[in-house]
């Protein structure tokens, strides 16, 4: 990976000399995206609508029960809009807390949030030690679970924050057959990120049974003992001009972040052509597969 315009990284450096990535430099890797490119997960997710008209923000909110739920807690809170949506929807909620990684992240969460009395806190997912043992009622993730290596150590750390009559909920990638075109886009993507590095892929970024419904029911099995789990699936769509959608789904996807901005420029227009020949009327349709986690505590 020579062209100095792309996303270089130690987990890109590591692709490159054939060798395999581990998890501090994938999150070196993510830091790095999210330094770039802050606010880009709400960007895309805000606009995708299920069938009801949810988006994956609001889908993920319907788990909490404002009579019961009042300490509630973000993980990876990114730049704030789940917490904002929370404290909208539950003004009652005693507490609301969201953490993250990326400072780039937390500095668009502060200035969202200013005044609106969230506790914002800088640290790994795998580390909840400003907690104590069952301080949240509801804890929440929004599409970042896919993405913690190791996640038994999130896991067993939610386990314990989470208090008795709790929930615990995420929303992760869901099953690319459920979404008609999303294989295609995807196959797309890494076509031209496997231009530039070959072994893109071939090792996962997260871990790959939180993308499996029945791996990821059996794996929070294991970590909330005498809890109902139950995972979901769904489909979450964007609809518009074919330009717009198809940046916007390219700019969903970690992957296309490697690329320098030629290779960028054309995976865009072979999935501009791959939406206009499937569009109607005019309108282009991005589909995204969705699951989401429920772990109710009794």
């Amino acid at each position: 990976m020579n062209n100095p315009n792309a996303l270089k990284t130690l987990w890109t450096d590591a692709l490159a000399n054939a060798e395999a990535p581990c998890g501090v430099s994938l999150r070196e890797h993510l830091l790095e995206v999210h330094r770039l490119h802050p606010g880009f997960t709400e960007g895309c997710a805000t606009k995708c609508r299920d069938a009801q008209r949810r988006t994956s923000y609001e889908w993920l909110c319907d788990v909490v029960d404002p009579a019961r739920h009042r300490r509630i807690l973000d993980l990876a809170c990114g730049s704030g809009f789940l917490l904002e949506l929370c404290r909208d929807r539950f003004p009652a909620a005693e507490t609301l807390a969201g953490v993250d990684m990326s400072q780039a992240e937390l500095a668009l969460a502060e200035k969202r949030l200013a005044g609106k009395g969230v506790m914002l806190r800088e640290c790994f997912a795998q580390d909840l030690s400003f907690a104590d043992a069952g301080s949240f009622d509801a804890v929440l993730c929004h599409w970042a679970l896919t993405l913690m290596d190791p996640v038994e150590p999130v896991l067993r750390e939610v386990d314990r924050v989470l208090a008795p009559g709790g929930v615990f909920a995420a929303v992760v990638d869901g099953d690319p057959a459920d979404a008609p075109g999303y294989a295609e886009i995807n196959d797309l993507v890494f076509k031209y990120v496997r231009e530039e590095l070959p072994t893109y892929g071939d090792q996962s970024l997260g871990d790959p049974r939180t993308r499996n419904p029945d791996a990821l029911a059996t794996l929070a099995g294991d970590f909330f003992a005498s809890a109902e789990v139950n995972v979901e699936t769904s489909v979450f769509t964007l609809e518009g001009p074919v330009a717009a959608i198809a940046e916007e789904a390219v700019g969903f996807f970690y992957a296309a972040f490697v690329l320098p901005p030629p290779g960028r420029a054309s995976l865009l227009a072979e999935v501009k052509a791959f939406f206009e020949a499937t569009a109607f009327d005019g309108a282009a349709v991005f589909s995204l597969p969705v699951s989401r986690l429920r772990v109710e505590r009794a």
